[in-house]
């Protein structure tokens, strides 16, 4: 390549060359003011040649040159890179291998120069987007037989005449809401194909906005706001059954719960009865085990208290048949003390009946010591028969019983 662009230029340099000659030639007669303004004038020419039409073709992202030769016939694809383009020579097609967007402006709305037409014969403006893709393998064939604007001349007409006959076969509810997605597969379905034969691959086919009439929008807007009122309403029934229905399942199993606590607790009463009961198989032989011991420990009390009673009465019976001898002893020796007193008294008797028959005085001593511990001395007349001083004091006594106490003194 670079071979063939110096060979050009080489070829260029010297036809300007021989150009040059000739105008120098034939400007010789007319002059050096002449000849400046030739050369400008073939300068300029050649700068509007290049920039017309440029000898290298630069390939952008994306995009695919088809390159065909005017004399041979011959296309190459060119999809990267630079490639040279000769004048009256090459002829150069550039396609983007990019998703494109085609919509048609026509029938976005209702009141525009080409609306859409429902089953009912109501104009609605929908706004249809087609995206597609031209095939690479296919640019050659393209750039042959279809046209340069492929999105306008080739992909519109076929999305119009599709999308026209299609929309023909819905009402405008459905188109609006119910089967919108039926009618884009349906689209999609029968332009893919048609397409697909040009070597024009499609992506998508979008439906967006659906613009109504006045009319049917504002009668659409009075159903709509009943449909929701009886939508409402249904939610509402359903609400109101789903919280009866709430209410029911909630008593269930507030029932289930009371039934598994009741169980619970009928079970826990069981387990605690069976427990109770095996513990009173331990229980009762231990009972029986303590009253056997009670009774044991009460005989025992028993034995021991009347060994203890039998012990008290031996130890009392013992205690009263020595109590008994010591009283007979002791009345033996009160009987023998009172004797031996009594003689020992006898004795004394005689002895001071004795004493007084031959001192008489004694005895008015013993009466004065007697009568007083306070009378030191007494004062009495003395008695005229010489008897005893105190006679007066105690009252006359008969003249013989001096002599009878003289004489029971004497016994």
């Amino acid at each position: 390549m670079n071979a063939f662009l110096a060979a050009l230029k080489e070829r260029l340099a010297r036809a300007a060359a021989f150009g040059a000659a000739g105008v120098s030639g034939a400007a010789a007669g007319l002059g050096r003011a002449g000849l400046q303004l030739i050369l400008l004038g073939a300068l300029v020419l050649v700068v509007w040649a290049l920039v017309r039409h440029p000898l290298l073709i630069t390939m952008a992202p994306g995009d695919v040159v088809v390159r065909t030769n005017a004399l041979t016939g011959n296309s190459s694809v060119i999809d990267q890179g630079s490639a040279l383009r000769l004048p009256l020579l090459h002829d150069v097609q550039r396609f983007s291998l990019r998703d494109q967007v085609m919509r048609p402006a026509e029938g976005r709305l209702a009141a525009g120069p080409s609306p859409y037409q429902s089953v009912e014969g109501l104009s609605i403006g929908i706004d249809v987007a087609a995206r597609f893709a031209v095939d690479p393998g296919q640019v050659t064939r393209i750039a042959r037989s279809l046209p340069a604007d492929l999105s306008a001349e080739v992909v519109a007409p076929q999305v119009k005449e599709i999308t026209y006959r299609t929309f023909a076969r819905y009402t405008v509810r459905e188109i609006f809401s119910t089967k919108r997605e039926e009618i884009q597969r349906s689209i999609e379905g029968e332009l893919r194909p048609r397409l697909a034969a040009d070597g024009i691959t499609l992506k998508a086919v979008q439906i967006g906005t659906v613009d109504l009439p006045a009319d049917y929008r504002h009668g659409m807007d009075q159903l709509l706001t009943q449909e929701l009122e009886a939508e409402k309403m249904r939610y509402t029934l359903e609400l109101k059954e789903k919280q009866v229905r709430q209410t029911e399942l909630e008593a269930q199993a507030d029932k289930v719960r009371r039934e598994t606590a009741a169980d619970a607790a009928a079970r826990e009463q069981i387990i605690a009865a069976k427990a109770q009961e095996e513990a009173m198989k331990h229980v009762l032989p231990f009972k029986q085990k303590q009253i056997q011991q009670r009774r044991l420990e009460a005989e025992a009390e028993k034995a021991a208290r009347i060994k203890q009673a039998e012990a008290s009465a031996q130890a009392r019976k013992i205690e009263a048949e020595g109590e008994a001898d010591s009283r007979v002893k002791l009345a033996d020796a009160e009987v023998y003390r009172l004797d031996k007193v009594g003689k020992a008294n006898a004795d004394q008797m005689a002895r001071e009946g004795e004493l007084l028959s031959r001192h008489p005085l004694l005895i008015q001593k013993t009466v004065a010591d007697k009568l007083s511990d306070k009378v030191r001395v007494i004062i009495a007349p003395a008695a005229a028969d010489g008897r005893f001083i105190g006679a007066g004091l105690i009252g006359d006594a008969p003249k013989g019983l001096g002599s009878d106490t003289a004489a029971a003194g004497a016994q």
